[in-house]
């Protein structure tokens, strides 16, 4: 049984989540031990338990620890087996990190399944739906399967409620995909979402777009959304030839509208700026299944804390080379099966 220090680097969820999906993915008995340690409220909060059931559901395995506030799991996983399922995080917690931890082992599962998430769908530190639908998983599909998702409601912090679907067509084995080039930059998008607020707050965030980006107004748009408590998001999306790239500001009390928009603009002026196709929150989900498919390659911005410790898990489960070369903000990660 492989025994991880969940303390390790950036020491949060990540390496939970990162743990389970390659487990489930590779047959490997886990105990994950120290699990969020360095964070304030260390364990399992909802949205980690409800990743560890969700994987035991998908891979009949056998689980202990798996109880609120726990900081240390075992994982002794089966057969990954396709279906239908369900997980509901109960709260607010990230329903789209649920689908991170499960995502990867059905990619290449024996037949197609559909999963049914219900949680936060855009959340603050976690990828809000849109950046699945609209960055992650068109790369995804490059890789052989294919992965469609629907968004029924948006679930906004602290009320919860959001639910999407998604379907997925499964592969044999995925292909390695390399993103060295963004290509020609085809079209720029900025979104307000408000729901159950003032719609001026989205506005006031749509004028500072303007006038910090100098967008076209026909690609600016403030969007009423329904959602069972009140929420605010920006979404910048930025399409270009071979990626596409989304950026995001979260609306919250006592944060003028125009410091949400600039945390934003600057988000996206690094990323333009640096000529790289893969942003920083993109290259951490990128990494894991090009580790499973055994090659592929990007250019990035400076690799975060997140993605140097993803690389650590990684490497604990897989026989595989990961290489990180470059400077400043334009990085290029290789990763190779090891000869």
């Amino acid at each position: 049984m492989l025994i991880l220090d969940g303390s390790l680097g950036e020491g949060g969820g990540q390496i939970l989540r990162t743990s389970l999906a390659l487990s489930m993915a590779t047959r490997t008995p886990v105990r994950i031990e120290k699990i969020r340690a360095r964070r304030r409220k260390p364990g399992l909060m909802r949205q980690h338990l409800t990743a560890v059931k969700a994987a035991a559901a998908v891979s009949s395995a056998r689980v202990e620890g798996a109880v609120p506030g726990s900081d240390c799991v075992t994982f002794e996983p089966s057969e990954v087996e396709a279906g239908d399922y369900h997980f509901d995080v109960g709260t607010a917690g990230s329903a789209t990190l649920v689908l991170q931890t499960v995502l990867p082992a059905l990619l290449t599962a024996q037949g197609p399944s559909t999963l049914v998430l219900e949680g936060g769908t855009h959340n603050p530190f976690a990828p809000p739906f849109p950046f699945l639908d609209r960055a992650y998983l068109p790369l995804i599909n490059c890789m052989g399967p294919e992965v469609r998702a629907d968004l029924e409601q948006h679930g906004f912090f602290p009320a919860g409620g959001g639910r999407f679907r998604v379907e997925i067509r499964p592969c044999r084995h995925l292909t390695g995909l390399r993103v060295l080039e963004r290509g020609e930059i085809r079209a720029r998008r900025a979104r307000a979402l408000v729901a159950r607020l003032n719609e001026s707050i989205g506005r006031r965030e749509i004028r500072r777009i303007e006038a910090r980006l100098s967008w076209d107004r026909s690609c600016l748009e403030v969007e009423k959304v329904h959602s069972d408590g009140p929420g605010n998001v920006l979404l910048l999306e930025v399409q270009s030839e071979h990626v596409t790239e989304v950026f995001t500001g979260f609306g919250k009390r006592g944060v003028p509208a125009e410091r949400v928009a600039d945390g934003a603009v600057n988000e996206v002026r690094r990323y333009l700026a640096s000529g790289v196709p893969v942003g920083i929150h993109l290259a951490d989900q990128l990494l894991l299944p090009l580790a499973l498919a055994g090659g592929g390659s990007f250019r990035t911005l400076e690799p975060t804390q997140h993605t140097h410790t993803n690389i650590e898990v990684l490497k604990k489960f897989l026989d595989v080379d990961i290489r990180l070369t470059g400077g400043g903000d334009d990085w290029t990660l290789e990763v190779e099966r090891s000869a």
